[in-house]
């Protein structure tokens, strides 16, 4: 935020580049960073559902919640693991329209598997909530 000739507060347009999976090209998430003025580039090397802002080297992992919770763990901690093991600033974006009680058990169960790694994780409700998120945490 800085302050415009007439006094007012105006905010600055912040943007930086982003690399995303392929697997997100015609994602919610990828098209509103794009309208954003970000630079995004897209990556078939990155671990599907993965977004890096490179500037800030901070990575992140979306998943759903609801798909978590109806799978196996065995399909979604690996992917976790993996992704933690390359990127050393890196969060979970849980995305769930509500956290509820089957939402708050799933977090616990990937912060207690995860306890002293370099993961935290970020509950969201919806692409808006997710995008704000991702660019405070990154622009730190």
């Amino acid at each position: 935020i800085q302050m415009a000739e007439n006094g007012e507060k105006e905010r600055i347009k912040w943007t930086t580049t982003i690399i995303i999976s392929s697997s997100l090209k015609n994602c919610e998430i990828a098209t509103a960073l794009e309208n954003q003025s970000h630079k995004v580039r897209y990556s078939d090397t990155l671990e599907s559902g993965s977004i890096v802002f490179s500037l800030s080297g901070v990575a992140f992992l979306l998943m759903d919640a609801k798909e978590c919770i109806t799978s196996a763990e065995e399909i979604f901690l690996p992917k976790i693991e993996k992704f933690i093991s390359i990127h050393k600033n890196s969060f979970l974006v849980l995305s769930a329209p509500l956290h509820g009680p089957e939402e708050r058990k799933l977090m616990f169960r990937i912060q207690q598997r995860f306890l002293g790694s370099n993961l935290r994780i970020l509950p969201v409700h919806n692409t808006v909530n997710a995008i704000n998120l991702m660019c405070t945490v990154a622009r730190r």
